[in-house]
């Protein structure tokens, strides 16, 4: 698993002063030629005033204004607007982003950043938003002819003082970008390179890079565990299907560990239930649950946080053949409950409900699962929020801070009794699933027969963890969601002990 191949350091120059082909600025809704900003607009001879006298520039969400400059200094001033929202580590990691997608197109190779008032969160939010910006997947890309090609973004400096904390607020940053590359990397490879052996090599280099403990369990490991739900829907396809575990050791010996928990459906077919064939292609993305958990626990590792952390991922494939698990199928979890199939293309929570008994072994403090789990969590918010579950809404509620603060909001969706009805089966314990009506509410009942004794949030990240179209400040594809989820609410954890 590669690395960024961005460099990201601080700089305490005057932004007036630095020599650079591109310094990107970013600047709130009608910003006004002063301090900093007045400097950089007598360089450019009283263009950048100019343009803000006309109104050519005023500073939205997203707006952007390149100015040529000279040979010598700032080569191209790009002002990047902040819009009207207060400033915040999302607001500017979304400014940084664009001015990293500008550079990328210019072909400058390196840039400058800046913005005023600047704090720990925005120091963050750069480096974060920098490599989002410039990420790409190009390993199974011809190379374009030499004299085609524009400079990859190589280095970013952000302009800011050198201080203790401003340096380990880079550092997060970094970490949460490095984290992030290693899920939208495992998320944009085609499926025929992303199997669940993917996952175990990318777990086993992780474990390696920040000494943390691997186990595995292969289909052999699990029919000798009982998993018949997970078993259930790997019975489709001869590649083996991967449980991964990777524990972060960082707190005491004794001290309960937060287990991470994600589904890692490297293809959905729907099986048996198939999908429609159209842009059933983007059924890659069924695996940015894991890819997530994986993500998270790379920058755990680089943060080296002091709590124990505990990264699980149940990895297969959803296939048609003569194997297949069947609508009308009766299967029995690892903890005796049998489970009446209804729909096998509901596989995600057959995989989930045996991780969340095996994360009982674990003693946890706290067990937070990620799956592209419903297409009716896009029907109810869209590719805005993430579904958020759980039965203590002082958990959920500290997850929903974790989720604002990373900039991938979550909003919570009730697992009241009422809707049990809908999952009660005739032949076996449960049914797997209670139909479209409130699809997303049910599939967390289902995953919460399968939880015991511990607290517990699910997060629904169909709508999120990838998009299907261009965002502007990142491409279609992977978002890295929920990987920042994840880090700021073991980060939080971490600081209150």
């Amino acid at each position: 698993m590669a690395h960024m191949s961005l460099s990201i350091r601080l700089a305490s120059t005057q932004p007036a002063l630095v020599n650079t082909p591109l310094l990107a600025l970013l600047v709130p809704q009608n910003p006004s030629v002063s301090g900093e900003l007045a400097a950089i607009d007598s360089a450019t001879n009283g263009a950048i005033e100019r343009s803000l006298t006309r109104r050519d520039f005023r500073g939205a969400r997203d707006e952007t204004m390149l100015f040529v400059g000279g040979d010598s200094g700032a080569q191209r001033v790009l002002l990047v607007g902040l819009g009207s929202a207060a400033p915040s580590r999302t607001t500017v990691r979304r400014a940084a982003a664009i001015a990293a997608r500008q550079a990328v197109k210019l072909g400058t190779g390196g840039m400058h950043l800046y913005t005023a008032d600047t704090n720990i969160d925005a120091i963050e939010g750069m480096a974060i938003g920098a490599a989002a910006g410039c990420w790409s997947y190009k390993d199974l890309q011809t190379p374009a002819p030499e004299k085609d090609r524009r400079a990859e973004l190589t280095h970013v400096t952000i302009l800011a003082k050198e201080s203790s904390e401003f340096l380990a607020a880079l550092a997060v940053g970094i970490a949460t970008a490095e984290g992030q590359g290693v899920a939208k990397r495992l998320g944009q490879m085609p499926a025929n390179v992303c199997t669940p052996d993917m996952f175990l090599e990318v777990g086993r280099e992780i474990a390696e890079r920040h000494g943390m403990t691997l186990t595995s369990l292969d289909r052999a490991d699990m029919t000798r565990e009982r998993m018949g739900a997970f078993l259930a829907v790997a019975q489709g396809t001869p590649q083996e299907p991967r449980l991964v575990v990777l524990e972060h050791r960082g707190g005491p010996t004794d001290q309960k560990p937060i287990v991470l928990i994600g589904k890692g459906l490297c293809f959905d077919t729907g099986g048996i239930s198939i999908k429609p064939a159209p842009e059933m292609e983007w059924m890659k993305f069924d695996m940015m649950g894991a890819a997530g958990v994986m993500g998270a626990m790379e920058t755990i590792g680089r943060l080296k946080l002091p709590i124990n952390v505990v990264g699980m991922i149940g990895s297969t494939t959803n296939m048609l053949s003569g194997t297949a698990f069947k609508p009308g199928d009766v299967v029995r979890a690892s903890n005796g409950k049998t489970i009446e199939v209804v729909n096998t293309d509901a596989e995600g929570r057959m995989v989930l409900a045996d991780l969340l008994v095996f994360a009982k072994r674990f003693n946890p403090d706290v067990v937070i699962d990620a799956a592209t789990l419903t297409g009716a969590i896009v029907i109810g918010l869209g590719h805005t929020a993430v579904g958020v579950f759980g039965a203590e809404r002082e958990l959920v509620d500290e997850v929903l801070v974790a989720g604002e603060r990373a900039g991938e909001r979550g909003w919570p969706l009730p697992i009241w009794d009422e809707y049990k009805e809908q999952i009660k089966s005739d032949v076996a314990d449960v049914k797997q699933t209670g139909g479209r009506a409130a699809g997303s509410i049910t599939a967390a009942l289902f995953l919460n027969e399968f939880v015991d004794g511990y607290p517990w949030v699910h997060l629904d990240v169909a709508g999120t963890a990838y998009s299907q179209t261009d965002l502007g400040w990142i491409p279609k594809g992977p978002t890295g969601t929920p990987v920042g989820t994840f880090v700021e609410f073991v980060r939080a954890r971490a600081q209150s002990r």
